[in-house]
């Protein structure tokens, strides 16, 4: 049999790290399932005993038993951060108009602002110069600020 190509061999430190991370079972489903990866790797467990066992894909344990030669503990249970930066859409000044047009009344024929009403609106104020925006970014915004549209009074 082929000696495979990375070996998870655990430090009594990093075993006893993993078994009370399973105990405590206060993690994330997907960082359990990580540890006991490793676990049962240190075990000698082939991958197909490993994928079995624990109801995950082949590769997937081959992934682990990678990330954590290579990059360690911590990445093969937490994976690697996101490095994606998220462009705000609206700024401070735009952010307080929408505010402020949110504890206004709604147009005529509204009883309450919906989140669409108030994206369509919020395109054309004059003091606002921005082409379009969603609903989702509207009701992030309103979720950022606390603002509540189910409550009948916001001011």
């Amino acid at each position: 049999m082929p000696k495979k190509l990375y070996q998870v061999e655990l430090t009594e430190e990093e075993r006893d790290h993993l078994i009370n991370l399973i105990s405590s079972g206060t993690e994330k489903a997907r960082k359990l399932t990580r540890a006991r990866i490793l676990l049962k790797a240190d075990e000698k467990w082939t991958d197909e005993e490993i994928s079995q066992a624990l109801n995950v894909g082949d590769v997937t344990v081959y992934r682990i038993r990678k990330r954590y030669v290579e990059e360690g503990l911590i990445f093969a249970l937490d994976g690697k951060p996101s490095l994606r930066q998220y462009e705000r859409k609206l700024d401070g000044r735009q952010e307080a108009h929408l505010v402020a047009l949110v504890c206004g009344t709604p147009p005529a024929g509204y009883a309450n602002w919906t989140l669409r009403l108030l994206a369509d609106e919020f395109v054309t104020l004059e003091a606002i110069d921005i082409p379009s925006i969603s609903h989702e970014t509207i009701r992030q915004v309103l979720k950022k600020t606390n603002l509540n549209l189910g409550k009948m009074n916001n001011g």
